[in-house]
């Protein structure tokens, strides 16, 4: 097992489940992989990025319950987003059957006119009538193009529409895939009561992947971290061993490689990459950045564990200290505002008593700025969206940026994606940006292992194994939407 992220620990723990001993090698000190934790000069833990998972991830789930992970997620049904004035708006299911369960907070919501909820209605009643499936949107259209289509207004575009995606995707509406937002929207929202449920860590991420390690153990296998190998040894067809940086050399009888899609092809000899197509294809997919800024304040100024954010560069605002808290199950409602309360002091930095993250997807344009930049800017967006934070002192700050932290969910990559088992006979691939059927999530790691794992299974029995014995269904589609579905 070559790297240490999601998709390895997940086809790890899963390999290991199985009866297989699984060596598993990571270049980094620790588990995890772009979903790590960090500790700063000062003391306090950071997560290179806010990961959140949705009720609709069913695989994600999976594997946080196989690795004894899963009390340590915490669920909020209630969404609340905010714009530039200070002004709230809220999302949540009633009673109502999908897909209208959220049609009541839709319609009462504040920071869209009726004109553009008409127009947003219609498209997702499209969506919905199609089962996530509507015509229009296949042949490689990006998602803006299919919202104008739709007759989606400026507006319902710049707050909606973008406000949704480009956080789940990590991509601009003109870069994005419309099947891609289009599923995000059927999965999340309408197909199913649960699937728009927001479920975020309350330990740092580093804390989520001490069961996988244990699981692995276990069965007679192990991880060695700070071991970056430097690559895989490819004789008649099939892999030979892997080779270290040291020297060193390890052989095995299949081979997981869980690397970026742009790390795979220097591993590789270059006649495996100019040979198969499915290796130099993987130069087409491109990369999208992330930015985290971390604000650490001398008073709370925020009481809700995090915010959507309208009309601005900063998307999400995270409360971490109350998230940090492990007081099981919440939503985002009145016991939200008592937990921050009890939290004052949490956060790490001398004298805080808030700590916030804030969360910038497909933050091209920070890229080349500079800390001291973008801090100014998102100070300033935050004293918008939260006035209190107008007589707050920042105390600290700093900016993690991930220049490639997921592959670009663009216009037909999918004929760039390639399957979990390669064309070298008995070396696997494990990563968000194979075929999975989704795009840059985490959802998208853990089924990329569970789907090598299922098919070493499968080449190990001669194909009389069980064709899905990892991979979890998604949630059942509900209501109306379950007999538009069919």
């Amino acid at each position: 097992m070559i790297g240490g992220g999601l998709a390895g620990l997940s086809a790890g723990v899963a390999l290991a489940e199985a009866g297989f001993r699984v060596r598993l090698y990571e270049k980094r000190p620790h588990l995890g992989g772009r979903a790590a934790s960090y500790v700063l000069p000062g003391g306090e833990h950071v997560d290179n990025c806010q990961h959140v998972t949705l009720g609709c991830c069913t695989n994600l789930a999976d594997f946080y319950d196989r690795v004894g992970a899963a009390q340590k997620i915490r669920f909020y049904d209630r969404l609340v987003f905010a714009d530039s004035t200070g002004r709230r708006g809220t999302m949540e299911a009633s009673t109502f059957a999908p897909p209208l369960h959220m049609a009541g907070s839709f319609a009462a919501f504040p920071l869209l006119d009726w004109r553009d909820k008409r127009a947003i209605g219609g498209a997702l009643v499209a969506i919905a009538r199609s089962g996530g499936r509507p015509d229009d949107a296949s042949g490689g259209v990006n998602m803006l193009d299919w919202l104008r289509r739709r007759g989606q207004t400026e507006s319902a575009i710049a707050h909606f529409w973008s406000v949704v995606l480009v956080s789940a995707l990590d991509e601009e509406l003109s870069r994005t895939d419309a099947r891609y937002g289009i599923d995000v929207f059927w999965k999340a929202f309408l197909a199913s009561r649960l699937g728009y449920r927001v479920g975020i860590p309350s330990v740092p991420l580093g804390d989520l992947y001490g069961g996988c390690l244990a699981a692995i153990k276990r069965r007679g296998g192990e991880a060695r971290l700070r071991s970056a190998v430097r690559g895989i040894a490819v004789e008649d067809g099939r892999a030979a061993g892997v080779e270290f940086e040291n020297g060193a050399r390890e052989v095995a009888d299949c081979y997981v490689v869980a690397v970026p899609h742009e790390a795979l092809p220097s591993l590789l000899p270059a006649a495996a990459v100019e040979r198969h197509a499915e290796f130099r294809n993987l130069s087409r997919l491109h990369s999208s950045p992330i930015t985290g800024v971390h604000l650490w304040l001398d008073r709370e100024v925020m009481a809700e564990p995090f915010l959507t954010v309208v009309d601005r560069t900063t998307q999400w605002i995270f409360n971490k200290t109350l998230l940090s808290q492990s007081n099981g199950s919440a939503s985002s409602g009145s016991n939200g505002a008592r937990g921050a309360k009890e939290a004052n002091g949490a956060g790490g930095a001398d004298g805080a008593r808030q700590y916030l993250q804030l969360v910038i997807s497909a933050s091209y344009d920070l890229v080349p700025r500079s800390r001291q930049e973008i801090l100014a800017l998102c100070w300033r967006e935050l004293c918008e969206v939260v006035p209190t934070a107008r007589d707050a002192l920042l105390l600290k700050g700093t900016v993690i940026k991930e220049t490639a932290a997921t592959f670009s969910p663009e216009p037909g990559c999918d004929r760039w994606r390639p399957a979990q088992t390669s064309p070298i006979a008995n070396l696997y691939l494990a990563g968000d940006w194979t075929a999975t059927g989704w795009p840059a999530t985490m959802e998208g790691a853990v089924r990329s292992g569970y789907l090598a794992a299922e098919a070493i299974l499968d080449a190990a029995s001669g194909g009389g194994s069980a064709t899905h014995p990892f991979l979890r269904p998604e949630l059942p589609t509900e209501g109306l939407s379950r007999w538009w579905a069919g």
